[in-house]
């Protein structure tokens, strides 16, 4: 690796991983050398999906992408990870003004921590409804998610929640 290789990271907890997920992690490699996908989770909390198969799942959903690395880690500090594996940049997606107001003060504390940035991407408007436990919840009450979630996502829900 040299030492002018551009690296973010896209972190989340993608219980499940949506199709706004897959839209800003695409954009992000686009724009990216490598992007690390990073799966951040609380082993004191139970999630819908095991960390296993988050990362199945995210493999399945982001394969077509060969500069994106995925892999999870447990009760640390975001900006630990970025330093970790070398990445200068966070890339988070909002929906709305209601994230940004929840992303920013975590951005500037990042940034003084450890002066990562934190860049933000637009969702797809088509995308801007969605999140993991909006989606998990329609699902249970046997709405129809298909568009919302990868192909694979969407049977994983339906087995897993019905």
């Amino acid at each position: 690796m040299t030492t002018d290789l551009r690296r973010c990271l896209c972190p989340g907890s993608y219980d499940p991983v949506t199709n706004g997920h897959v839209d800003v992690i695409e954009r992000a490699a686009a724009l990216f050398d490598e992007v690390v996908v990073a799966v951040l989770h609380n082993e004191a909390k139970r999630g819908t999906f095991t960390i296993d198969e988050r990362l199945d799942l995210l493999h399945t959903s982001l394969g077509h992408l060969d500069n994106v690395r995925i892999a999870a880690w447990a009760d640390r500090l975001v900006v630990d990870v970025c330093l970790e594996v070398g990445a200068t940049s966070m890339v988070k997606g909002l929906r709305g003004g209601t994230d940004f107001a929840y992303e920013l003060p975590m951005a500037h504390m990042n940034r003084h921590l450890t002066g990562v940035e934190t860049l933000f991407l637009s969702s797809a408007p088509d995308l801007q409804h969605v999140s993991s436990s909006l989606i998990k919840e329609v699902v249970r009450f046997g709405g129809d998610v298909s568009g919302l979630v990868p192909d694979a996502v969407l049977e994983a829900l339906q087995s897993r929640m019905r």
